[in-house]
């Protein structure tokens, strides 16, 4: 595996080629795009062979730079924007755990609430029949709840739909320990629409984005599908990059027979938001001022800090945001990040000085040093905005 000082170092060399002109990236680049930053960021997407890459940076909570670089879709040769959109992985968790924490805050849950008695099944480490599994464990992954069952349904640990269900819960007691886990949070999705009384995307929908001005969503067929960016996983047999079509598959069919309070892992609570990276920037400042964004508050600033609290020094999570002090050497970095068909997306922001920063690729050939829950791509990217933008 090379280290990431080999990887600035090709990176540079890579740098050096694309100023003869040789960049298959810069190649694409309109005349307008040829500063410095872009350049060095065509040259990090050479050395990682990134398909496309969306950037948007906050400043003084500001969106101060957006930019897209590469293919949105390599068979169409049609080059990335920075309003198409992606499905950004498992940074829809903070949607999720955003509108729990609203109706928290509207006395319709409580954050110590037993999820058993909340979705309607008994939720019951098998090892520990007698310790409650409340909602603040499922949403900072203290549950001891597993994905090992799957978790696109809640079948997958209900004890009167799987003879199995006991195999979706590990050896320690509930609150006790950590392991990220997406049933979580397609249980915290189910919980949120039962008490809303409204399917969860809707609620996310009126909720969240329609107060902040943001156009995305978890319902593909509610989206502008034109503007969804393909995504490609890296098939490491054949050293090939490959389409995901079932990113933006529909779900109509299954939305026919939706049970609300049981259904939700139909839309994804876990990983479904399909957002651009400039608004889910814009969606990053509400967060970065704990709940607020210019004159609107979709959330107290107690239950925003809530959220940011670290509940497991070793993962650094609190609850779907977590604190990291790596990505940004020096500083502490809250956010989330996200993995699936082939995406990487990051949103990190550093709340006390109003500054952040969101890449999303649809698709590279990276690796993770030391088991970061960040890869390579993700870190030289950041490392670069800061520099050129920040810093």
């Amino acid at each position: 595996m090379k280290t990431r000082k080999h990887l600035r170092f090709a990176a540079c060399l890579l740098l050096l080629s694309t100023a003869a002109g040789q960049s298959p990236v810069l190649a694409q680049r309109t005349a307008d795009a040829d500063s410095s930053l872009d350049s060095e960021i065509a040259s990090i997407m050479d050395a990682y062979q990134a398909i496309g890459v969306a950037v948007a940076v906050v400043k003084d909570n500001r969106l101060q730079y957006s930019q897209a670089f590469g293919w949105k879709d390599t068979a169409a040769r049609e080059r990335l924007a920075s309003t198409d959109i992606f499905r950004i992985a498992s940074i829809s968790k903070s949607f999720t755990a955003t509108g729990i924490l609203q109706l928290v805050e509207a006395g319709k849950l409580s954050l110590d609430d037993d999820v058993g008695e909340l979705v309607g099944f008994p939720v019951r480490n098998p090892a520990f029949p007698d310790s409650v599994i409340t909602l603040e464990m499922i949403l900072s992954h203290r549950s001891s709840i597993n994905d090992k069952n799957g978790y696109f349904t809640l079948d997958a640990f209900n004890p009167a739909k799987n003879h199995e269900w006991a195999k979706s819960y590990n050896p320690y007691a509930p609150g006790t320990d950590y392991q990220y886990c997406n049933l979580n949070y397609n249980l915290a999705g189910a919980i949120l629409e039962k008490y809303a009384k409204r399917r969860f995307d809707r609620y996310v929908r009126r909720h969240i984005l329609q107060p902040l001005g943001l156009y995305g969503g978890y319902d593909v067929d509610q989206l502008d599908s034109s503007r969804f960016v393909t995504l490609y996983a890296y098939d490491g047999t054949n050293g090939r990059f490959e389409a995901s079509p079932a990113a933006y598959e529909s779900r109509a069919e299954a939305l026919q027979h939706y049970q609300l309070g049981y259904s939700a892992p139909v839309l994804s609570p876990t990983g479904g938001m399909k957002m651009s990276a400039e608004d889910l920037a814009r969606y990053m400042i509400m967060h970065m001022n704990y709940g607020r964004s210019g004159k609107v508050r979709i959330l107290s600033e107690a239950s925003s800090r809530s959220m940011q609290r670290v509940r497991t020094e070793k993962s650094g999570y609190g609850m779907a945001l977590r604190t990291l002090d790596y990505l940004i050497p020096g500083k502490q970095m809250v956010g989330h990040e996200g993995v699936a068909y082939g995406l990487y997306s990051a949103m990190y922001f550093q709340p006390r000085e109003k500054f952040g920063i969101v890449v999303i690729t649809n698709g590279c050939k990276t690796a993770y040093s030391n088991g970061d829950v960040i890869n390579d791509f993700l870190l030289d990217m950041y490392e670069c905005l800061y520099r050129h933008l920040i810093r």
